[in-house]
């Protein structure tokens, strides 16, 4: 009998990789609580958690880590480690700081942080980036979007491969991801299953079949937001409306229908 269960069990363990391998899974850029939640009700596999979205990304504070692990259910939380807005050449000081950003994930809980140290002149930095993947240990690592603007994408992914990343979060060096289809599918094929690689840039719902079709990922990321609308102000030209929201509006917040629209689209894409 513990014979047979054990290969029950072998063989149930085989036909779950089968499925894992065949699913789409979806990652939502999120920079609050409401999004960690939406994201998990959603049946999105991972939310990456930042802050300053409209720059591309910060690292959020310490708070919304810890609250963001307790909220996030069966959702893994990933956090974005990026001192700064602006490019991916950072100084001594500037990577101390997200080695220990990364320490404080990971006491927090979290299961994954994005990174991405480019050196002097665009290549991937290998010291920097093995430097904050030791600090990561066991957590799962991304290697972000610098990959889109580093010297040489070629030299640039088989650097990734053999420090160890996770995933690699591209549009495939373009604005919009269906422009970007064609390196996207390269870099799935030369991934081999070696690395993940999760295509981003302008994705929802309604290109999300089309961008699978063309490249055989199966992973994506979007960060779905709407403009948040602003109550009235008193009479001052001083405002605190971000960045890029519509005029009467005053922030960005993620968008329940379209997170949960392509979280659809990716379940039946399959």
């Amino acid at each position: 009998m513990a014979n047979l269960r054990q290969h029950v069990g072998r063989e149930f363990a085989i036909l779950q990789g089968m499925t894992d391998a065949r699913a789409v899974r979806v990652e939502i850029g999120v920079e609050s609580l409401d999004g960690v939640r939406i994201a998990e009700q959603a049946g999105a596999a991972r939310v990456e958690l930042c802050s300053g979205l409209t720059v591309g990304g910060l690292t959020p504070g310490p708070g919304l880590i810890e609250a963001a692990v307790e909220a996030a259910g069966h959702t893994q939380v990933h956090v974005l480690i990026r001192p700064r807005p602006g490019d991916f050449r950072y100084s001594a000081d500037e990577v101390a700081l997200m080695r220990r950003d990364i320490e404080r994930v990971r006491a927090a809980g979290a299961h994954g942080v994005v990174i991405g140290v480019l050196d002097e002149d665009g290549h991937i930095d290998a010291a920097a980036n093995t430097e904050l993947l030791a600090a990561a240990d066991d957590l799962e690592v991304t290697f972000h979007r610098a990959f889109d603007v580093c010297a040489d994408p070629a030299e640039g992914f088989e650097q990734l491969l053999d420090l160890g990343f996770t995933r690699l979060l591209t549009s495939g060096r373009q604005i919009s991801v269906l422009d970007g289809a064609a390196l996207i599918a390269r870099l799935v094929n030369l991934a081999d299953g070696r690395i993940d690689v999760m295509a981003c840039g302008g994705l929802r719902a309604d290109n999300a079949r089309r961008l699978i079709e063309l490249t055989g990922t199966r992973d994506l990321h979007a960060a779905v937001r709407i403009p948040v609308p602003g109550r009235p102000q008193p009479d001052t030209e001083v405002s605190f409306a971000e960045f890029g929201v519509p005029s009467g509006f005053d922030h960005f917040a993620t968008d329940t229908d379209g997170v949960v629209a392509l979280c659809e689209a990716a379940r039946t894409a399959v």
